[in-house]
């Protein structure tokens, strides 16, 4: 009840509770919280069918075409058999496109992937498995330098917002979340 689909007033058939999880089972676009969050901690986990991929975004809005061109994601991906993997900045855990980690503490397909990520001002933290995987500070040289070299820089609104909705990926593959809780820091 607290998930709608994106630019839409309720969540489509394309998402379903299946054994209490949140799943992703038929094509029905991105999924974001009915409430917006600035300062906050989110804990969930996420299981990845074979050769899959999601992701988890924060702090986007409804103004562009999707989320991604305002939120951030953390990528959630089948590491061993998807070619994302190849790129370090698309691999299970990493800020999407921006930062890869410089580990792989992914689990493998049929296990779930303890994900913890910490919104505190400009501040972000992305934890994979108990590591952290991505640290920035939103709108910083750095962050601005990492934006410059990414696919987002023709999106003017992506990164731009200390608060929006928290979103789940429908990128075409079945991806079960469970065990999400939110913490608002306001």
């Amino acid at each position: 009840a607290q998930w709608r689909s994106y630019q839409q007033d309720e969540l489509n058939t394309g998402w379903a509770v299946e054994n209490g999880c949140l799943t992703r089972v038929s094509r029905g676009g991105d999924i974001i919280t009915r409430e917006q969050f600035g300062d906050f901690e989110l804990k969930l986990e996420w299981r990845i069918s074979e050769a899959g991929n999601s992701g988890i975004f924060i702090r986007g809005n409804e103004s562009g075409k999707s989320l991604h061109h305002t939120g951030f994601e953390m990528q959630v991906l089948d590491n061993a058999g998807h070619s994302d993997a190849e790129v370090p900045s698309h691999r299970a855990g990493a800020y999407y496109d921006m930062i890869g980690p410089d580990h792989d503490t992914s689990k493998p397909v049929g296990y779930w992937n303890q994900v913890h990520i910490v919104a505190r001002g400009p501040h972000v933290e992305f934890w994979l498995n108990g590591r952290q995987t991505a640290a920035f500070e939103q709108g910083s040289a750095a962050w601005q330098a990492l934006y410059a070299n990414s696919k987002f820089v023709d999106r003017p609104a992506y990164g731009s917002l200390l608060q929006g909705h928290i979103g789940l990926q429908d990128h075409g593959d079945k991806v079960w979340y469970r065990n999400i809780r939110i913490l608002s820091l306001d």
